[in-house]
């Protein structure tokens, strides 16, 4: 599905503001019918739950409504006229003047209402939205919802982030020309100092395709006709971690000589490939430094918000981290976008996270129930896995710093019924996108000796916690036992192993001259042991620290105004360990570090 934006045959306009918003308990049986009860306003883009001082509002699950009159310019006569929503969490049905024009489930990827048949150019309509929070054992991600003896609905689940839910993300309205451009598939490849960009173009109608490459001044570099072809770059700029450059390809739709369509889509060219022990950028080993981040800020939740978005970026190169897994699920286009401009890569994930009840036993591991049963975890699970990974890699499948696609974090891949769950995912995966390699990110009591899966996969990211979970204030056990662990993946698989969560709380303010957990300190001896180890190995490829900034999670007393692992805090002050973090992450650049093992003999 192709971003909306303003060409010189679209036009486009933004819906983001103040609209009226109202809880499923407080409206009538059919409330997009009418205006909305009440005298509740809500920001758009924000996750309502936040927003408001009433704890009722905050906590409710179920459905909540959003509405606002909305105008269809005039000049859109004889266009489509397209709703567009960046994504709904978790469930959305739309409503154009109390009439069903578009239902979507899934929280994190958009989708689209086609209007031209309901609304007139001119003439006003009213939006009514119907956005559904709940959390079952067949959505993606999944929970339970109980009810108590006083009748009060709440939604437990396995993720340690707080389930923000609401219009989170931008709103639009735009329009197309009725013969149009649906969709722009590009692959790139290098020859000598050429680039090769495949394209394949998606339309409506008949129309003539003209497809042409340009520079970034401009300039036009190739072109060609037909719905699909190769154009060759000569001298090509290749995209490169920390020195991006982009191009744009300029698809055109032609009945005649008239001009049907216009849309322009940025891309690099860069090649991807894992050989080996080895993760490979342009034919050179890559070592990942970075995190785990979280779309998540005071008030807004997971609203999306551009100034966050420039100064994480700022920090991310202040510290010089050259990547971020989008943990636990896919992040705004925008942030794509950014990391496609400024050279940051990325391990762009699904938002599959607490498919795992070994959680619920934990850090033993063993689950109260199987994970995977036509009970639990099922058939209808995993089809909405399915749908959730096709439209992941539709939206961001021409993104050159998406780098490879992490399909789960933390699963059950220790437990009877992973392999049957996940090698169907894994080969609709590279199915839709063959280019990119594919990880998940193993939880960790799924070890080098029990896990079922790591052999459908290209790269080993690992989730351990040792010195904090597991041999809490003890960093000598915890060195240890990290080097036994890593050492048995080595012995086990001859691929890249990189490490996709490590991290340990930090209260800010907190100090002590001893191995103290919640200290700055602490922390920060925490990370320097553990990269103590992984440069004791050559086949270790990265490192991606739990988590860039502190975040909300759900009520409980193991946290205390949220997860405190961030290296900065929610508001973006660096704690002790940014600094440690800053000299090593410049100094390594995309290199990987020296092994201190002498393997010579």
């Amino acid at each position: 599905m192709l971003k909306p934006r303003p060409t010189t045959t679209r036009e486009l306009m933004n819906l983001d503001g103040i609209w009226r918003f109202a809880l499923d308990t407080d409206v009538g049986d059919a409330p997009w019918a009418e205006i909305l009860p009440g005298a509740l306003d809500v920001a758009v883009p924000a996750s309502y739950n936040d927003q408001f001082v009433d704890p009722r509002i905050r906590n409710h699950v179920g459905r909540v409504y959003y509405q606002r009159a909305v105008r269809v310019p005039r000049g859109w006569d004889g266009e489509r006229v397209v709703l567009r929503f960046d994504a709904a969490t978790h469930e959305a049905r739309v409503y154009a003047d109390g009439v069903l024009a578009a239902e979507h489930v899934g929280g994190y990827t958009p989708f689209e209402a086609d209007l031209t048949n309901r609304v007139r150019p001119g003439q006003e309509f009213l939006l009514t939205v119907e956005v559904n929070n709940e959390l079952t054992n067949t959505t993606i991600p999944p929970g339970t919802i109980t009810v108590d003896q006083a009748g009060r609905r709440a939604q437990t689940y396995l993720h340690d982030f707080f389930n923000y839910a609401g219009l989170a993300r931008s709103v639009w309205l735009h329009s197309t020309p009725r013969t149009h451009v649906q969709d722009i598939v590009i692959t790139t490849g290098v020859a000598d100092r050429a680039g090769i960009v495949d394209y394949r173009v998606v339309h409506s109608g008949e129309a003539r395709v003209r497809a042409t490459v340009l520079d970034a001044d401009g300039a036009a570099v190739a072109t060609g006709t037909g719905a699909a072809g190769a154009l060759r770059i000569e001298d090509v700029e290749l995209w490169r971690p920390g020195a991006a450059y982009l191009y744009r390809l300029r698809v055109e739709l032609f009945d005649g000589e008239e001009l049907l369509d216009s849309y322009d889509e940025a891309f690099g060219v860069r090649t991807i490939e894992v050989r080996g022990r080895e993760f490979l950028i342009n034919g050179a080993p890559f070592y990942f430094t970075g995190f785990g981040k979280h779309e998540d800020t005071a008030v807004r939740g997971k609203g999306h918000d551009d100034a966050y978005l420039v100064h994480d970026f700022q920090l991310m190169e202040w510290i010089g981290a050259n990547s971020f897994r989008t943990s636990h699920y896919p992040y705004a286009e925008e942030v794509l976008e950014f990391a496609d401009r400024h050279g940051i890569v990325v391990i762009d994930e699904t938002a599959a996270v607490g498919l795992n009840l070994g959680v619920q036993g934990g850090l033993s591991g063993r689950p109260t129930t199987p994970t995977f049963s036509p009970e639990t975890f099922n058939d209808r699970t995993r089809e909405a896995h399915a749908q959730h990974l096709r439209e992941l890699i539709a939206r961001d499948k021409n993104h050159p710093s998406v780098v490879m696609w992490c399909i789960a974090n933390e699963p059950a891949s220790n437990e009877d019924g992973a392999r049957e769950y996940f090698e169907p995912l894994v080969d609709l995966a590279r199915e839709l996108d063959s280019t990119r390699p594919l990880t998940y990110a193993v939880v960790m009591f799924a070890t080098f000796r029990n896990d079922q899966i790591v052999d459908l996969f290209d790269v080993v990211g690992l989730n351990r916690y040792y010195g904090w979970y597991v041999a809490s204030g003890d960093l000598e056990t915890a060195e240890r036992y990290l080097r036994q662990d890593i050492q048995g993946w080595v012995d086990r698989v001859d691929k890249p192993i990189m490490m996709t969560e490590y991290g340990a709380d930090a209260q800010p303010g907190v100090h002590s001259v001893w191995d103290q957990p919640w200290t700055e300190e602490y922390q920060a001896s925490y990370l320097e042991t553990h990269h103590r180890v992984f440069d004791e190995f050559p086949e270790f490829v990265g490192e991606q620290i739990w988590n860039f900034a502190d975040f909300q999670t759900s009520n409980g007393i193991h946290r205390v105004d949220g997860n405190k692992k961030g290296v900065f805090t929610r508001d973006r002050k660096p704690k002790t360990a940014a600094f440690a973090l800053r000299a090593r992450w410049r100094a390594l650049g995309n290199r990987k570090p020296e092994s201190t093992i002498d393997d010579t003999d």
